[in-house]
């Protein structure tokens, strides 16, 4: 398949795994599990590069409740945290239950997804004492190519090397890591797009915000139907 050198698109799946999905993920989103076909489509569109992230925190992660007492069993609870690179400066912090530790079965993608159509998977939120949304970089800004243990390997790095001009991304969440993952892309340099019937979000009111930082921050919404018309025009045997 070639492209134009003006747009070589690259779809990234989002953290669709087992802790993040009903019936028994601890951080379920409500109807998670339900985009598996939607992205599975997707999965099977024309895109030069198909990769996917994977949150993959270790036991002592910053994020979790249990880290943090006497606020165990609480979530979305606010605080600050420090910048590992500068202690001086401080990052916000919400707390979340236990999820997607590294090398247990919360943390894989669900079966649903045809994994065999993703070449590549980066697992993030690696470092214990920063959390890390994006795909691309934790919250303090700090990538792999900063010599940050946060991540297995750089995506933005990655997808230079391929050609990548826009990436799409779906996945869970759309108010969080969708939403951080599109913003850095294009801090990044690429153009994006959230695909907005192939993501879920916590709340309603979450994905009213999350659209709102989109246009602000230069990221287009399309629905899968638009994706799929606009791939496949745009490429050529």
């Amino acid at each position: 398949m070639a492209y134009s050198q003006d747009f070589v698109p690259a779809l990234i799946v989002v953290d669709v795994q087992e802790d993040f999905c009903p019936p028994n993920g601890s951080l379920a989103v409500p109807g998670g599990r339900d985009i598996a076909p939607l992205i599975n489509d997707l999965l099977a569109l024309p895109f030069a590069v198909k990769v996917a992230t994977q949150d993959y925190h270790p036991a002592n992660h910053i994020s979790f409740t249990t880290q943090h007492a006497p606020l165990a069993g609480e979530s979305l609870h606010q605080m600050k945290a420090p910048n590992p690179s500068d202690p001086s400066q401080t990052v916000p912090l919400a707390l979340w239950p236990v999820h997607c530790v590294e090398s247990t079965p919360g943390a894989d993608l669900i079966p649903e997804l045809n994994a065999s159509k993703i070449e590549a998977i980066v697992r993030k939120g690696r470092d214990s004492a920063t959390e890390m949304y994006s795909g691309f970089a934790d919250n303090c800004g700090r990538r792999v190519a900063d010599e940050a243990a946060v991540a297995d390997w750089d995506l933005g790095d990655y997808l230079r090397k391929k050609g990548i001009t826009d990436v799409f991304v779906c996945g869970l969440t759309g108010d969080c890591c969708v939403k951080c993952t599109a913003l850095d892309a294009v801090k990044q340099g690429f153009g994006a797009f959230v695909i907005s019937d192939a993501v879920r979000c916590l709340t309603e009111a979450d994905w009213i915000g999350a659209k709102k930082e989109f246009e602000v921050g230069g990221v287009g919404v399309l629905e899968s139907r638009e994706v799929g018309a606009k791939i496949k025009a745009i490429t050529k045997t």
